[in-house]
């Protein structure tokens, strides 16, 4: 599985373990960046995963902001992307069985390197459930 990995300064330090971790289990990481804790806006590492994913060059994607909200929101601009805020592993979970979401979102701020990877494992090895009504529900999403 292709990921496509990407930060602001307030997530650089948990996008770091993350990638690390990633590469461990054997996964194909490129990162987007940044590369250091020095201000960058949060938008152009949410567009490059984001479009690299959508494109379907990537499989998918996660980013890490200060709280996760910014990319979120910057990621879902892209057509055909479906990113989840996700800080439990309930929503991990639910998020891709129910949503099929193709790129995470978390805050490095706002959780601890432990509970992010369980979240990045639970998200990564969740399968879309494919029952009917999800399926009809992002049907809509996508022809919005």
């Amino acid at each position: 599985m292709k990921i496509a990995l990407g930060s602001d300064h307030g997530g650089f330090v948990l996008k770091e373990e993350i990638k690390g971790h990633l590469l461990a289990k054997g996964y194909e990481v490129e990162d987007f960046g940044c590369y250091s804790l020095d201000s960058v806006d949060y938008n152009e590492a949410a567009i490059s995963v984001s479009e690299g994913v959508a494109s379907g060059l990537f499989n998918r994607g996660i980013l890490v902001c200060g709280t996760g909200i910014g990319m979120s929101i910057m990621a879902n601009k892209v057509k055909g992307i479906r990113a989840a805020l996700v800080h439990d592993l309930f929503t991990a979970k639910a998020t891709r069985e129910h949503n099929d979401t193709n790129v995470l979102t978390m805050g490095g701020r706002v959780i601890g390197g432990g509970l992010a990877l369980d979240i990045v494992d639970t998200w990564l090895e969740t399968e879309f459930s494919n029952a009917e009504r999800h399926l009809r529900r992002i049907t809509k999403i996508n022809n919005y």
